[in-house]
């Protein structure tokens, strides 16, 4: 299944099970596109548009290296199919690999307009056959993943092209000069044109679905440049400069900070004061809107954070939808860069290499510099003003409060807040003026996008459609041999019959240990770990061995193991464990009177179980997803924050 799904002029995507040709960008909602069948143009809804599959296994050219015979770089072959990768099994010397090629052609990904000069430029600086370059580009493209540039050995035969350097350079140079072209010909006559050169210069043609594979698979930015015009592709995919240094278009540079809010909550039961919450938020600089964030109860973290950036990158319908809010927030995509303070939760190494597989820039503020982190500041003190003027605010400080009991005012559940703070961005802060930018930020991002009369715009970012893995892919992970038992993480068993397979087996590298494989799990709910599949290159679910336990957070298990220790336990086991959670939970619906501290774990409870959905459904073997994950140096489950 795809990535992403890219919206733009003459991309063909799937609506309803028709296909569509998309020809105009109406707005950040809705495209106008032409049925594939009838020609009848529609508009359509982009949140309902799915990608159009490429055929499987197809056979790679260099996008502008027709006509050439040198031979390019053997070490990458993208002849053949590249299986998803756990990033924690991959070695560290073809990572740096990846990261080498991957820096190589950042450059061309970004440029304005990328022209044939720029990498050939490219190619000399970094000794490589310009072709490779166009195989790389072509390779990260489809997946947006920079596990796509790994090095892939050549298997001998199968997924390597059987034509031969005559037959390529004939079909490259015809594409190039007959197919890419004003006269917009179609994929029909290229093909019969490559049979008549092939017929003259003796040699049998290439199969028409070789060529229509190699055409499919040069850009759509080149089609446009070459069979319309530069201004037409530079309309539709240019880059946009501001005034801000870097942040020349949308989400090229996108900040992230977390803070404590100024406002106490209740809990929704008794609606008795539990504290202050968390918030983490991400702002786009280029236009200040909100990209997104992550409200809590629990102190900021690996889990805040990389929640807050899924929640960023990802589409925010089907949330707004739960939340119960109509109005549009379309902010989606990939950013080029975040950047964020010193704090440990932004410098571990789960989300450096996270944001490395997905090409962000992860850079963090200058020490005593507090003045670079100035927009994302801005916005939190934007959120503070809000905040002050609701029941149970705290302010800022003891003088601004004077005698106003906030706990005694307050009013608000953390769900409530939620849906504020998202009513109050997307309703309030998206539409109104900002004073720095002389308009509003949904304004100044529609421009960013679609361009203006002076600028041109950088159009619609590719929509993630791969929800489950870059979720889990931000997610802490551990590693265990696995057992005729099964597997136990924390004094807890789980057990699947797709473990059977592996039981006590042996270390590949040495027969003398046992073999180690990779899980993760959702500290909001470890009634399902995930396993990594060396052999499908997937995740599966797998539940407690005992299903009847009931789901619990890991803070929840650590209080349990607390209560038992507290009293002198030593020998602590899974069976203990459970006791003392459902011990600890009987005395709080026994208790007559809650204490902030109990009334505030039992909200946090109920935020982790509406919050921490499973993404992969456990028990049912046919249901899988495919994951990954970064691994350098990684202790299992280093940045699990402690309550």
């Amino acid at each position: 299944m795809s990535h992403s799904i890219f919206i733009a002029p003459e991309q063909l995507v799937v609506c309803n099970s028709q296909t569509y040709r998309i020809t105009h960008l109406l707005d950040l909602q809705s495209v106008l596109a032409a049925n594939e069948q009838t020609g009848e143009s529609k508009r359509l809804y982009i949140k309902d548009l799915d990608p159009v599959e490429l055929p499987a296994n197809p056979s790679l050219v260099a996008k502008s290296s027709v006509g050439s015979t040198t031979t390019p770089d053997e070490s990458f072959t993208t002849g053949q199919t590249q299986k998803e990768v756990e990033l924690g099994l991959i070695a560290d010397a073809d990572w740096q690999e990846a990261q080498r090629r991957f820096a190589m052609i950042r450059p061309l990904l970004v440029a304005p307009r990328r022209t044939r000069e720029m990498v050939e430029e490219q190619a000399r600086v970094g000794r490589v056959h310009f072709a490779t370059l166009y195989r790389w580009i072509d390779a990260y493209s489809r997946s947006e993943r920079v596990s796509s540039l790994l090095p892939v050995k050549r298997n001998g035969g199968r997924g390597k092209s059987r034509l031969s350097k005559e037959q390529e350079a004939i079909m490259a140079a015809t594409i190039e000069d007959f197919y890419l072209n004003k006269q917009k010909r179609s994929i029909q006559k290229t093909c019969s044109e490559v049979a008549r050169r092939c017929r003259h210069a003796g040699l049998n043609a290439p199969h028409p679905n070789t060529i229509r594979n190699r055409i499919a698979l040069v850009s759509d930015k080149l089609k446009l440049e070459r069979r319309q015009s530069v201004r037409v592709a530079r309309e539709t995919y240019a880059h946009i400069r501001g005034n801000f240094p870097g942040a020349d278009y949308p989400l090229s540079v996108v900040q992230i900070d977390h803070t404590l809010l100024d406002i106490m909550l209740v809990d929704g039961l008794n609606r008795l004061s539990i504290g202050r919450p968390f918030i983490t938020v991400t702002i786009d600089v280029f236009s200040r809107m909100v990209c997104g964030f992550y409200v809590s109860l629990d102190p900021p973290g690996n889990l805040a954070t990389g929640l807050a950036i899924a929640n960023s990158i990802l589409p925010k319908e089907k949330w707004l939808a739960r939340q119960d809010i109509g109005t549009n927030w379309s902010v989606w995509g990939l950013p080029r860069a975040i950047h964020a303070d010193n704090a440990k939760e932004f410098r571990g190494n789960m989300l450096r290499r996270a944001c490395e597989e997905y090409g962000i820039d992860l850079t963090w503020r200058p020490v005593a510099r507090p003045n670079y982190g100035g927009h994302i500041e801005r916005l939190m003190g934007t959120i503070a003003r809000e905040i002050h003027a609701l029941p149970g605010t705290t302010f800022s400080n003891v003088k601004q409060r004077g005698d106003y009991d906030s706990e005694a005012q307050a009013v608000m559940t953390l769900k409530e807040l939620e849906k504020y703070l998202a009513t109050f961005f997307v309703e309030v802060y998206h539409q109104r003026v900002h004073s720095a930018l002389k308009t509003s930020p949904i304004k100044k991002y529609e421009e960013g996008i679609f361009g203006s009369a002076e600028q041109l715009g950088v159009g619609v970012p590719p929509r993630r459609m791969d929800e489950e893995r870059l979720r889990l892919d931000f997610m802490p992970f551990e590693e265990r041999t696995i057992q005729q038992y099964g597997v136990v993480i924390d004094d807890v068993h789980y057990f699947h019959d797709v473990l059977r397979p592996y039981i006590n087996a042996s270390d590949p590298s040495d027969s003398r240990r046992k073999r180690k494989f990779v899980f993760k799990r959702d500290p909001r709910d470890i009634s399902v770990i995930y396993f990594y599949d060396p052999e499908l290159n997937q995740y599966r679910a797998i539940p407690y061995r005992d299903t009847s336990r009931p789901a619990i957070s890991v803070w929840e298990l650590r209080e349990a193991r607390r209560h038992l220790e507290a009293q002198g336990r030593t020998n602590i086991n899974e069976q203990l464990i459970f006791e003392a959670y459902e011990k600890l939970r009987e005395q709080e619906q026994t208790a007559i009177k809650e204490t902030k501290r109990v009334r505030r774990q039992r909200v946090k409870r109920e935020h982790h179980r509406e919050t921490a959905r499973p993404l992969i459904a456990p028990i049912t073997p046919h249901v899988t997803t495919d994951i990954s994950l970064s691994s350098i140096d990684i202790k299992p489950f280093e940045e699990i924050e402690e309550l």
